[in-house]
């Protein structure tokens, strides 16, 4: 992030814009657990939840790919885009899959992996405090303060003080039917289902 702000200085210059999109769990994609939870269930073996009550943020390929987009349409150099985006406990994204394949499988928890977060933040209170609300967005201006410490010392932003986080414990938490719509949105999961069916 601070790379890209700093180069996008000298690429505006050169009329190039670099901007930068930040966003949570992309459903179904490398690194999800949606494809592990699927084969769990297909195979007929206990789901491995690590913590139940664990947040993440849930976003279709497309709307990930729309977020780019819009940032591609309206970035200046140096700002961050991010999108809105509900959330969903791991226990919620479990029911709701087992709803989708019709299945009873057991859920077993493992704990915690090394380095593994209850929740996932998008934005820190101090890049909210500063962000412009643009309906389904967040932008945040690059900051190009200078170096004179000075004034830092005697003037602060007071609004920062009482502002929490952006992140997956608050923001709008989905239902396990909402789960469910947003799964059948997923191709992979569309044809998880369709082969899960068939004889």
């Amino acid at each position: 992030m601070r790379l890209a702000i700093a180069k996008s200085r000298v690429a505006a210059a050169e009329g190039l814009t670099i901007c930068v999109t930040r966003y949570g769990n992309v459903m179904a994609s490398r690194g999800s657990v949606i494809p592990l939870f699927a084969e769990q269930i297909r195979n007929g073996v206990p789901i491995t939840v690590t913590d139940a009550r664990m947040t993440r943020f849930m976003m279709t390929v497309e709307e990930a790919v729309e977020l780019v987009l819009y940032a591609f349409d309206h970035g200046d150099p140096g700002d961050l885009f991010v999108q809105k985006a509900p959330a969903a406990t791991l226990e919620t994204l479990v029911a709701a899959l087992l709803k989708l394949y019709d299945a009873e499988v057991p859920v077993r928890t493992i704990g915690s992996r090394h380095g593994e977060k209850l929740y996932e933040t998008l934005l820190t209170r101090e890049e909210l405090a500063k962000a412009e609300d643009l309906g389904g967005y967040y932008r945040i201006k690059a900051d190009v303060r200078d170096l004179n410490y000075n004034k830092y010392f005697t003037e602060g932003e007071e609004k920062v003080s009482h502002m929490e986080d952006y992140n997956s414990h608050n923001t709008r938490r989905l239902n396990v039917g909402e789960v469910k719509e947003m799964l059948l949105k997923l191709d992979y999961i569309r044809l998880e289902l369709g082969s899960f069916r068939s004889p």
